[in-house]
Formats: structure tokens, C-alpha cells, sequence
């Protein structure tokens, strides 16, 4: 964790810590300290760290045995090789290889003498220019991947290519056109009441953009403005094949902060704080900036603008996780602990974060809040579609001719979106299956994208909107190594909480990688997936897995419904 401002900002975080007695509000990154530049395990220093901060050594184990950052040897020269779908589509997974024989390092290992390990991690927000690693923090991307990382071509990383296709941006207005951030708070703390801010936000119908797709001015009344409120900006952006949270961190974070502000203005918060996974050093140094000024500049502090209204703003870094971005397993991260899912009830918005009642909102979420109070939610209330309103941020990864990140509105036909706005496939390939939504969202054929980019038209096609990353797949790569890849994030993903997501995962890539199709055995064990898994994770692997197969047909018989 990385405390931004002055140390008595946060006393009430440490307050709020010390009442519940759990003195793990640091844990996390003391264990990331503790475990960097060492190739030995977290079991020969964690237990030191749980002694300093009063814990047991389980306390700490935990954690530190569970987190990819921690887990993994971490040499003096450490680097992170991105093993994501936009990656692995690139080069059908061989670059990974290529490091590791490159640098003589197989990937969770550090070399025998301890100058250099090896991570894969999912993902680093490179989908546009993968495949992809980070260099220490320096990103490295492209077809010469290997050849850059051992100093035969130097470090290439292009900047997130982005347009607007509404013609009035949401999302984009400041990265696009320098359009300035903290126009809308100054005047909303000052003049407007947090019924009104909440009341723009319900009239907009806006919903979450983190792949829930749960109505945000709902979540924010669950809150009641109880004491202790805490609002969370959830920037752990998990889903590979998605940037679109990577660019507003980094392009416009001072728009991300206003967002969160006025949410917290909205549920009557006055502690906020910001996640943002470690794959993203740029994203946490911008954002930390931005913290830091928003303070100098009075948008923050014990007194907003010289009002009643208090308001102090943390930054926090994730330690490597996928479901860690699902709000309960968030929470439990944020608390110290695993990053495992929790069942609901109570939901986080009465319990959450030390029992506070805590809403979680995602970054693209958040930075859509600015524009609805400026020009009001009715406003955005016309744009998308009645039942999904506004725009969407679209990330279309390096096989398209066309990359990027891309704001429509909700309802663009995906067929549009892949033809126009990606211009198809590079170099004239042919389009066999397009990944929507993530690894777990779904997957269209090339013959099916007459669809909506909503979460109602995606559905109906067994996809899912997610985060609206697109991966596209040509023929170059094999169906069951699009199959195997899904599994391998499934089982390497889970965390483990529940038997059916932890056990059925793990089987599920045995099965993959027999390479014969599973028949009756799948169809049970879907059902146990899809039904009794604690969260969405391992309840949205059955129907990925269909999908898949819908598309491909006959060379994955047996995997489909």
C-alpha cells in the first residue's frame, strides 16, 4: 500500500483498522517489501513480517503464498511476461517460451544465481501491442519481445491508441482534447447537496462498467450515508484484453479522483480509496501525482473548498491477482488477508471494508460521473439504449488492423465495431473466433458479430460484456489451444475458496489437455460449476467454454451444451 499525503490523513483509516482489531491495513505491501529482490520463498520471511506487525505467521503466510507478487521469486532484475488472450492470440502463446530460453529463466523461477526471475501474469494492458513484458517497470512489447529483453533491440512500448466514434465523449474528452479535470466538484461541494448529485446519477440509469452491470445510483443508496462510509475506485483491471481502465489512470487520472469525489459526496464518505493492480506501475505513479495535487489544489482535505465537507483519498497497489477485482475479494485484499470471494449477504455496501459499509465502483465507472453532473443524467439517460444507457470504452487487441480503445455508445453492433472501427483483421487474416468480455465473457464466430455491444444482445449469443475488451483469434491458431489457453486461466485464476471453481478448474484443463472429447464428464461437471461455484468466476466457466465451442464447431465436439 502507498500512503499519498500527509500522514494524519489517513488516521481515520488507521482508526477505523485498530477498532476491528486488525492490524493488517499495511500488511500487504509490507510483504511486498519484505519479499523484494529475494528469490527465496514467502515462508522463510513473511512470519517475520506478521511478528512486526503483531499478527501470527498464518496471518501472513496466507497471503503471501496466494498473491502472484508475493508467490513468485523476485530477483534483483525481475520481469513480467504477459501470458494474457491478447498475448497468447499474437503468437499462440510461443513468445512465452521464447523469454524464458532467452533469459535462461522458466517463468515463477529465478535463475540459480539469483540475478534474474521470471514471472507470467494476466495481464499487463498491453493487449494493443502484445505480446508484452515489464522490464523491471520498463514495458517491453512486439514481435521482438525476446530480443529486447536481452539487449539486442531496445525497449519498444507505444502508447494506447484511442478515438471517439459518439461524437461527444464521455470517457475521452480529456484525452483526446485535454478537456480539464475538477470542473464539475469545486462547484457541486460548494453550491449542490448529495441528493442531488445522486439524483443526476439515478436519472442517467448508469450502470457499472466493471462487468456486473449493476446500477450504480442503487449501489450508492444500499450505502445509506451511514457513518464510516468508505467508497473504493476499483482500478484492478483483470480482464485481459482490456486497457480501457490502464488509459484513464494513466491519460486522464485527475478525471478518475473527480469521479470518486463526488461519489463520495453522493454516499456521504469521507474516506475514499484507489486500487491499482501492480501490472500498472505507470497508472500508480500518475494516479499518486494526482492524489498529491488534488490535495495542494484543495479538492481534497478536511475542508473541500473551505466547506464542512471533509474528503482524504488513499492509493493502494494490488499484489497479482485476477479475482482479487471481484468488490468481496477486493475487500479482503485491502483488509490484509486473501484475495478470496465472500458470499453475500450482507453485501459490502453494509459490511465491507472493517465491517464499514463500503461501495465499490470501477474506474470507468467513476469517470463517467463528472459528465453526468455537468450536463445532467437525462442527458446521458438518451444515449445507448433505453434499458443500457451511454457510452462504453472498447479495447480491440493487436490482431485487428485497427487497435485501440474506441468510446460508442452502448447498442454499436459488434460487426461495426470489428470492421469499421478495427478495420478487421491485419495483414488480410480471416477471423475464426472473437473473445468478448474477457476470458470468461464468451466468444462469437466470425459469422455471428450482427450483435449489440450490450450486456442483453451479448447474452442472448452466450457472451458477455465484461470490460468490452475484443480478442480476436485468426486461423493460425488451433481451436484446442484456444481451448487449453481458457482452461489454463481458469485453473491458474481460481482462488481456491470454493471445491467447485478450485477442483472442477483444474479438472476441467486435464480434460483440455487430453485432447479427447470429455462428453458426460463435462456436462456434470458444468453443472456443478455453473451452480454451486461461490462467485461469478467459476459460474461463468461453463458457458465461455460453450461459446467456444459453438464457434469452432466440430473440432471441439463434446465441449458444448
Amino acid at each position: 500500500m502507498v500512503a499519498v499525503g500527509p500522514a494524519d490523513r489517513f488516521d481515520a483509516f488507521r482508526a477505523l483498522a485498530d477498532r476491528h482489531g486488525r492490524p493488517g491495513d499495511r500488511l500487504i505491501a509490507s510483504l511486498a517489501e519484505a519479499g523484494a529482490g529475494t528469490a527465496d520463498g514467502p515462508e522463510s520471511w513473511a512470519p517475520t513480517v506478521a511478528a512486526h506487525v503483531g499478527l501470527p505467521a498464518a496471518a501472513a503466510l496466507g497471503p503471501a503464498s496466494y498473491y502472484a507478487d508475493l508467490a513468485t521469486p523476485h530477483s534483483r532484475r525481475h520481469v513480467r511476461v504477459c501470458a494474457a488472450t491478447a498475448c497468447f492470440a499474437a503468437q499462440s502463446g510461443r513468445h512465452l517460451t521464447d523469454v524464458e530460453d532467452a533469459l535462461g529463466v522458466v517463468a515463477g523461477t529465478a535463475s540459480p544465481e539469483g540475478d534474474v526471475s521470471v514471472q507470467a501474469v494476466r495481464c499487463l494492458g498491453y493487449c494493443y501491442a502484445g505480446p508484452a513484458a515489464l522490464d523491471g517497470g520498463t514495458p517491453c512489447t512486439g514481435p521482438t519481445l525476446a530480443d529486447q529483453l536481452t539487449g539486442r533491440e531496445p525497449p519498444s512500448a507505444p502508447g494506447i491508441p484511442a478515438a471517439d466514434d459518439t461524437g461527444d465523449p464521455v470517457l475521452l474528452g480529456g484525452v483526446l482534447s485535454g478537456e480539464p479535470a475538477w470542473q464539475v466538484w469545486p462547484t457541486a461541494v460548494t453550491t449542490s447537496t448529495p441528493d442531488e448529485v445522486l439524483g443526476e446519477v439515478a436519472a442517467s440509469k448508469l450502470q457499472g462498467r466493471g462487468g456486473a452491470g449493476f446500477r450504480v445510483a442503487a449501489k450508492w443508496e444500499a450505502a445509506g450515508r451511514a457513518p464510516g462510509t468508505v467508497v473504493v475506485a476499483n482500478g484492478d483491471e483483470g480482464d485481459p484484453g482490456s486497457y480501457a481502465d490502464r488509459l484513464l489512470m494513466e491519460a486522464d487520472p485527475a478525471r478518475v479522483l473527480e469521479g470518486l469525489a463526488l461519489a463520495c459526496f453522493a454516499c456521504g464518505a469521507r474516506q475514499g480509496v484507489v486500487l491499482v493492480r501492480s501490472e500498472y506501475p505507470a497508472a500508480l505513479a500518475r494516479i499518486r501525482e494526482a492524489v498529491g495535487r488534488a490535495y495542494a489544489d484543495g479538492h481534497l482535505g478536511p475542508s473541500v473548498h473551505g466547506t464542512a465537507t471533509a474528503l482524504d483519498i488513499r492509493l493502494v497497489e494490488g499484489a497479482g491477482s485476477y479475482v482479487a477485482g471481484e468488490e468481496t475479494a477486493l475487500i479482503a485484499g485491502l483488509e490484509g488477508g486473501r484475495g478470496y470471494a465472500r458470499p453475500r449477504p450482507p453485501y459490502p455496501t453494509e459490511r465491507g471494508l472493517w465491517d464499514a459499509p463500503t461501495v465499490v465502483n470501477n474506474v470507468e465507472t467513476l469517470a463517467a460521473v463528472p459528465w453526468i453532473v455537468r450536463r445532467g443524467g437525462e442527458a446521458y439517460a438518451r444515449r445507448g439504449t433505453p434499458a443500457e444507457t451511454g457510452t462504453k470504452l472498447v479495447c480491440l487487441s493487436e490482431r485487428f488492423a485497427r487497435p485501440g480503445c474506441y468510446e460508442v455508445e452502448i447498442g454499436t453492433p459488434v460487426l461495426r465495431i470489428v470492421t469499421e472501427l478495427g478495420g478487421g483483421l491485419k495483414d488480410g487474416a480471416e477471423l475464426a473466433a472473437l473473445q468478448v468480455g474477457g476470458p470468461l465473457g464468451g466468444f462469437l464466430a466470425a459469422d455471428g458479430l450482427d450483435v449489440p455491444l450490450s450486456e442483453a444482445g451479448l447474452s442472448a449469443r452466450g457472451a458477455a460484456l465484461g470490460h468490452a475488451g475484443l480478442v480476436a483469434f485468426d486461423r493460425r491458431v488451433a481451436p484446442q489451444d484456444v481451448l487449453r489457453h481458457v482452461w489454463e486461466f481458469a485453473a491458474a485464476e481460481s482462488c481456491g475458496a470454493c471445491s467447485p471453481c478450485r477442483v472442477g478448474s483444474r479438472r476441467g484443463l486435464e480434460m483440455a489437455s487430453a485432447g479427447t472429447p470429455p462428453g458426460r464428464e463435462w456436462e456434470r461437471l458444468s453443472r456443478v460449476l455453473a451452480e454451486a461455484s461461490l462467485c461469478a468466476f467459476g459460474r461463468r466457466i461453463p458457458p465461455a467454454v460453450q461459446s467456444l465451442a459453438r464457434v469452432y464447431g466440430d473440432r471441439l465436439t463434446g465441449w458444448g451444451p
